[in-house]
Order: structure tokens, then C-alpha cells, then sequence
């Protein structure tokens, strides 16, 4: 029956009415619904929709440098809210004391015996244990023991040495452009700048964040899976994005305790406050968390 027939789609509908005006279908189509000119000459990519920073390596659009119009410049986060609410700031006021009983001695799970090596075991920690990587580094840091031998490394065999971690084909590229970097521009040494680390291939805030706090002393917050996981559901962000979950934390935790909560905060989520199956029952935070209170 004809009130069966499915609606046509809008664009074949534009082409039954220009057909019937004498226009050329295609030139229909392009004019009304395509987004950029049939057989033009444009240089346009699939990865132009997407973020430079989704590309490996960094890749930039292909319109002369300039982001693709359908995709708004990246902006930088929002500064920490200073007027935190006083019911957050309770909160946390709470936290700290029982976090300080449960992990004393909460500390960095890396092994590492200067920046260098704590930066390129952070980079092998991503999606991979502590544990795992601990395993790799006595030997890769026997093998490679400075910049330059990395930067100078041959590939293959770099990425043999760090197989185990996983990814370790863009973990070996990344090592390598890092540490070339390194050699090149900073005479071997880490700089002990959030500015300066954040340009290094292979290093984001949070890698940053954690050389900065654990080799040289600069405060910093982490957040890693764990953090960004337990700080949800205590109720101290309802951000998803790290960048935002970072600043949420700066405005509630005193700096002086930025390292080591994030420390302690890692522990928790690692032995309590697990992803999937998370022990609320057991929990000593569950009378200051959001979603502890849901589960009783």
C-alpha cells in the first residue's frame, strides 16, 4: 500500500525534482547536500574530521595547515575553580586522613634511578602493569644509558627489548624521537618544565605530570585510568576528560599533597575501588563517596 512505501531519502528526492527542471543530477547533489565540490581539485582527507592529535605522530590536516572548518580549534582547559564548594572541600577534607592511614607509603610503582629513565618507563606503561615494565627496564637500561643511546638505537632491536609491554612499535618510535629530541635540543638531560615536556613526542600532560612530581620535585596531578576512575565516583569531578579531572583536583587538594594523593588514590583503585567489580563493602572511604552511598 502506498502508505507502506518508506519515505525517500531527502538527497534522492532533490534529484527526482532538479531531473524534472532540466539541472544535472550531479550537479544537484553537489549543490545541495555535499559538503565539498564533486571532482574538485581540494586536498581532503578522512583524518582532516579528526583531531591532529588522534594522528599518529601528530598528523596535521592537509588544508594548508589549517584544521578542518567542520572541526573547531583546540582550546586549553579551563583554569582551576578556586570557589570550590564547601561541601567538596569538606569532602576532601575527610578524604586525606584515611587515605594517609591506609597507604603510608604510597609511592611511585616505576623503578627508576634519574628522569631519563622514569620518562621512557612511563612511556612503556601505557596500557601495560608496572610490574611488567619493571621486569623490562634493568636490562633495557643497561643496554641504552643515556639519550643518545636510544636516539642512536636501531629500532628493531629497541623494539624487541620492550616487546613484552605491548605497542611497542609506537612505544620504540616514541623513545626514539623523544630521546633525539633529548640529545639535540637539551644535551641529554629531561627538562623540568610542564612546557617543555608536553612537546616531546610521546608525552602528555600526565607523563609529565609524573617525571615533574617524582624525579623533580614539582607538584602535579595525575591522572591516570585509577585516578580519573576512583575521583568519579568519590564525587570530587563529574568531568570524564583527564585534562578537566586534573584541574578539578588542584582546586581541592592542598599542592603540597598533589603527588601523593595521586599515589595513594592509584593504590585504592588498583586493591579497592576496581573498575569492574569495585569491594564497597570493605571500603574505609565509602561514608565520604558518591557511589559507595548508592550501594549501600
Amino acid at each position: 500500500p502506498q502508505s507502506c512505501r518508506p519515505p525517500l531519502p531527502n538527497f534522492l528526492r532533490q534529484l527526482f525534482l532538479h531531473k524534472a527542471s532540466g539541472e544535472d543530477p550531479a550537479r544537484s547533489l553537489e549543490r545541495n547536500i555535499m559538503p565539498f565540490p564533486l571532482n574538485s581539485n581540494a586536498n581532503f582527507d578522512i583524518d582532516d574530521i579528526k583531531s591532529p592529535s588522534d594522528a599518529v605522530g601528530g598528523r596535521k590536516p592537509k588544508n594548508n595547515g589549517e584544521e578542518h572548518p567542520a572541526m573547531p580549534p583546540k582550546k586549553n582547559p579551563a583554569p582551576p575553580d578556586k570557589g570550590s564548594a564547601p561541601e567538596d572541600r569538606q569532602k576532601i577534607r575527610a578524604i586525606l586522613p584515611r587515605l594517609d592511614e591506609l597507604y603510608p607509603e604510597a609511592h611511585c610503582s616505576l623503578d627508576f634511578r634519574n628522569s631519563l629513565q622514569l620518562l621512557v618507563s612511563t612511556i612503556l606503561s601505557a596500557q601495560c602493569t608496572d610490574a611488567r615494565v619493571n621486569q623490562v627496564t634493568p636490562s633495557l637500561f643497561r643496554k641504552y644509558s643515556d639519550a643518545r643511546a636510544f636516539a642512536e638505537a636501531s629500532l628493531d632491536e629497541l623494539e624487541e627489548a620492550i616487546r613484552s609491554t605491548g605497542f611497542f612499535r609506537n612505544k620504540a618510535r616514541s623513545i626514539q624521537a623523544c630521546c633525539r629530541i633529548l640529545h639535540e635540543r637539551f644535551g641529554g638531560e629531561v627538562p623540568a618544565s610542564l612546557e617543555a615536556l608536553v612537546q616531546l613526542p610521546g608525552i602528555g600532560r600526565k607523563t609529565a605530570n609524573v617525571i615533574l612530581g617524582n624525579s623533580f620535585g614539582i607538584p602535579g596531578i595525575v591522572v591516570d585510568t585509577h585516578v580519573g576512575r576512583v575521583t568519579q565516583r568519590l564525587g570530587l569531578t563529574k568531568h570524564k576528560d583527564p585534562e578537566k579531572i586534573e584541574f578539578d583536583l588542584m582546586a581541592l587538594v592542598p599542592k603540597d599533597r598533589w603527588v601523593k594523593f595521586c599515589h595513594q588514590i592509584i593504590l585504592h583503585g588498583r586493591q579497592i575501588c576496581q573498575a569492574r567489580k569495585p569491594r564497597c563493602e570493605i571500603c574505609p572511604l565509602r561514608p565520604h563517596c558518591d557511589y559507595g552511598q548508592q550501594q549501600a
